[in-house]
């Protein structure tokens, strides 16, 4: 009887042994359970680092592109302030030209004034002829008259002399009106050359005034070469800043990948922890449960 209570009794206590040992093995199941969650709470840690990391990247590439912004209205600037400058440079331009042409006409005046002032002296020194024709006119005048006295003395004796005398005064009144006509083609003759060489004059004023704008196109036309020689620059700086952003995408890619290599490294821990567990489990079911987790994992992913 005893025996068979002692028999009894063991078995109770190996009974109790294997729910002390079903109860250890349960405890370290949820340590276990617990060791896996808290490793997932690690992993969703990783994953927050790494999406606030993902955002400071996203909130740097904001702020370098709002200082290239920046910097593009500076440079915006910088042109809108040469361009103002290069318009103040024309209107000084423009202001010296109204000038030299003020002085040009200045100078045409006093050509003008020169003129009139030759016209006056020409015009006195045709008075002054005109006089010392009156008084060569007085003279023969007088000399007439003395004549006149002496053929009233001589008039018998001399009416044949006086006759060839007043022949010869005609014909002398008729060279001297030659003389006169003479002198006025030549005076004629000299005002052609004068306004010949005003035409001369005004010719090469042209063709000075033609001479400048000619200059002023050239100038046009190496400033025209200036603006396209700066907006090949600025071409040559947007193409090279669109080189920079391709390089910053392509970094960025990289770094993409190589999350997604990190993530498809820690997946394959993961893997690997899950295979060691299912082993130290033991049996089919912990593969089992490794192959659903690994399952639903891809579901997820």
């Amino acid at each position: 009887m005893k025996t068979c209570d002692d028999i009894r009794e063991r078995e109770r206590e190996r009974e109790r042994e294997r729910e002390r040992e079903r109860e250890r093995e349960r405890e370290r199941e949820r340590e276990r359970e617990r060791e896996r969650e808290r490793e997932r709470e690690r992993e969703r840690e990783r994953e927050r680092e790494r999406e606030r990391e993902r955002e400071r990247e996203r909130e740097r590439e904001r702020e370098r592109e709002r200082e290239r912004e920046r910097e593009r209205e500076r440079e915006r600037e910088r042109e809108r302030e040469r361009e103002r400058e290069r318009e103040r440079e024309r209107e000084r331009e423009r202001e010296r030209e109204r000038e030299r042409e003020r002085e040009r006409e200045r100078e045409r005046e006093r050509e003008r004034e020169r003129e009139r002032e030759r016209e006056r002296e020409r015009e006195r020194e045709r008075e002054r002829e005109r006089e010392r024709e009156r008084e060569r006119e007085r003279e023969r005048e007088r000399e007439r008259e003395r004549e006149r006295e002496r053929e009233r003395e001589r008039e018998r004796e001399r009416e044949r002399e006086r006759e060839r005398e007043r022949r010869e005064r005609e014909r002398e009144r008729e060279r001297e009106r030659e003389r006169e006509r003479e002198r006025e083609r030549e005076r004629e003759r000299e005002r052609e050359r004068e306004r010949e060489r005003e035409r001369e004059r005004e010719r090469e004023r042209e063709r000075e005034r033609e001479r400048e704008r000619e200059r002023e196109r050239e100038r046009e036309r190496e400033r025209e070469r200036e603006r396209e020689r700066e907006r090949e620059r600025e071409r040559e700086r947007e193409r090279e800043r669109e080189r920079e952003r391709e390089r910053e995408r392509e970094r960025e890619r990289e770094r993409e990948r190589e999350r997604e290599r990190e993530r498809e490294r820690e997946r394959e821990r993961e893997r690997e922890r899950e295979r060691e567990r299912g082993v130290e489990s033991g049996g089919i079911t912990g593969i089992w449960m490794f192959e659903i987790n690994n399952f639903l994992r891809q579901i997820l992913f």
